[in-house]
């Protein structure tokens, strides 16, 4: 297997390792790696010097020029700190199904097709209906009582 080839193969893995981690890094090493590798392949740069002068200037250059922009498209979009308010007390007030009967204040409900882990003061068992009175990220808090004006506080 040739050199160029090794560099290729190196720069696709650590692309692809970049899709699990999502760090923003290995993505631009394997650009370095696969542009190494193609210089390599067209006889541009021989020498291993070349070689790593090549990937390191590369990687660096796309890293300092790249990374917020594909930073922002691999983490998706985050709401910024003023608007968590609205996204957490939309689901106040919504009913919920019991998934999983409640044991110590704590266990599952269905909000929208999707499981929450929830708590709720109240004795609740499996297909129980239930309230939402609070959104703290990935946990809500449920009642068996539907709820009237409900405002979240935080």
């Amino acid at each position: 297997m040739s050199t160029a080839v090794i560099w290729i193969i190196i720069g696709i893995v650590l692309i692809i390792t970049e899709l699990l981690a999502t760090s923003v890094l290995a993505v631009f090493l394997g650009i370095g790696a696969i542009v190494t590798g193609v210089l390599l392949t067209f006889g541009i740069i021989e020498s291993t010097s070349a070689q790593y002068m090549v990937f390191g200037v590369v990687s660096l250059i796309m890293l300092f020029t790249a990374r917020g922009k594909l930073k922002q498209w691999f983490n998706g979009y985050i709401a910024n700190k003023d608007q968590h308010g609205t996204v957490f007390t939309k689901d106040l007030g919504e009913r919920v199904i019991v998934h999983k009967d409640f044991k110590q204040g704590t266990g599952r409900v269905v909000l929208n097709g999707v499981q929450w882990d929830a708590q709720s003061e109240d004795d609740l068992k499996k297909g129980d209906v239930a309230y939402v009175i609070k959104n703290e990220g990935i946990h809500l808090t449920v009642t068996k009582n539907e709820p009237v004006n409900i405002t979240e506080s935080n």
